[in-house]
């Protein structure tokens, strides 16, 4: 996520940027039911032996580092998604990814499968929400409406699908033994607490994606001409738009599976991005990243310190944040148009 190339107030912009993660990052060290100061999460990172320490390093500091790589992926997919529809009000979860997530989060949560939670969680919430958008993919197909507006109504039909098999799981699987709070609880998002090993794993996910999605930076900003100024400048436009969507669900697949459901952040980050980067995808994708990580990180802190020593779901943090924003932004479209 380099600045290189960049006019002055641009590179002013990025390096502001990466103060305020910087920022980000040592406020969520601290923040928790028991703050830290600067001074033990220095100590922590040195290796200091005390129990204060090592609970700092071997919990909230993986966790810090989780929810800046969460709200990244969601950073990226927000722009990937906000690209493919030509409209800035979309976001990650617009093809029923949320939908097959919290589906998969259900099974994981209430069926026993026989093996360890943490696992089946994150792979089935992956599993979920990658496999929705798929199955919009392929009914979009089958109906031969793989433009925008067929992607949508195919999306907004299988989430509806999907919500109804999750709740019908919520009742039926749900007895003295299982409480739905675990269920609501990750609907609304939370950060999973990663080893360094998992975070090490994340990172090359996050790392992978912003590959993946560099590598259709320029077909966005080519899509976002128009169809038909996108083939003439070379775009198959009916091939490139469901391999950018195949691509942005691999990406929320992977934010979900770690934070779960959190709201607003892949809508926000991208329009950040673009007053700090401009138009272009192939400075967008990375600038949505580094919004997303600030955003998520920032929140994360919030929801892990606000009423001790509960911890606020992060979703909750997200849409407080977040709902005000959107309706500035329908209102400006409104106005534009």
């Amino acid at each position: 996520m380099a600045a290189s190339g960049l006019t002055p107030p641009a590179a002013r912009a990025w390096t502001g940027a990466w103060a305020l993660l910087a920022a980000a990052l040592l406020l969520g060290a601290c923040a928790g039911h028991q703050w830290a100061s600067p001074a033990d999460v220095w100590h922590a990172v040195l290796g200091d032996e005390a129990l204060r320490s090592r609970l700092l390093l071997e919990w909230r500091l993986p966790r810090v580092g989780a929810a800046a790589l969460v709200g990244a992926l969601l950073g990226l997919s927000g722009a990937v998604f906000q690209g493919v529809f030509r409209n800035p009000l979309a976001e990650p979860y617009l093809l029923g990814a949320s939908g097959g997530a919290a589906l998969g989060a259900t099974v994981a949560l209430l069926v026993p499968l026989g093996l360890p939670q943490a696992l089946t969680l994150s792979a089935l919430a992956f599993a979920g929400a990658w496999g929705a958008t798929v199955l919009v993919l392929a009914i979009a197909r089958v109906a031969g409406a793989l433009d925008a507006a067929g992607l949508l109504l195919a999306g907004v039909a299988l989430a509806a699908v999907l919500g109804a098999l999750r709740s019908f799981l919520m009742l039926a699987l749900s007895d003295e033994t299982v409480s739905l709070q675990v269920v609501m609880s990750w609907v609304l998002g939370g950060i999973q607490t990663p080893t360094w090993p998992g975070l090490g794993v994340l990172a090359l996910v996050t790392a992978a994606c912003l590959l993946a999605t560099r590598a259709i930076a320029h077909g966005l900003d080519l899509l976002g001409l128009g169809d038909a100024a996108a083939q003439g400048f070379g775009l198959d436009v009916a091939r490139f738009t469901p391999r950018a969507v195949l691509v942005g669900a691999l990406v929320v697949a992977a934010a979900v599976a770690y934070g779960g459901l959190v709201a607003f952040v892949g809508l926000a980050a991208p329009h950040i991005a673009r007053w700090m980067a401009g138009p272009l995808h192939r400075r967008v994708l990375p600038a949505s990243a580094l919004a997303g990580a600030i955003v998520v990180t920032v929140a994360d802190a919030i929801a892990r310190s606000a009423l001790p020593p509960a911890e606020v779901p992060l979703g909750l943090v997200t849409a407080v944040a977040g709902g005000p924003f959107f309706i500035v932004l329908l209102a400006r479209r409104l106005r534009s148009a």
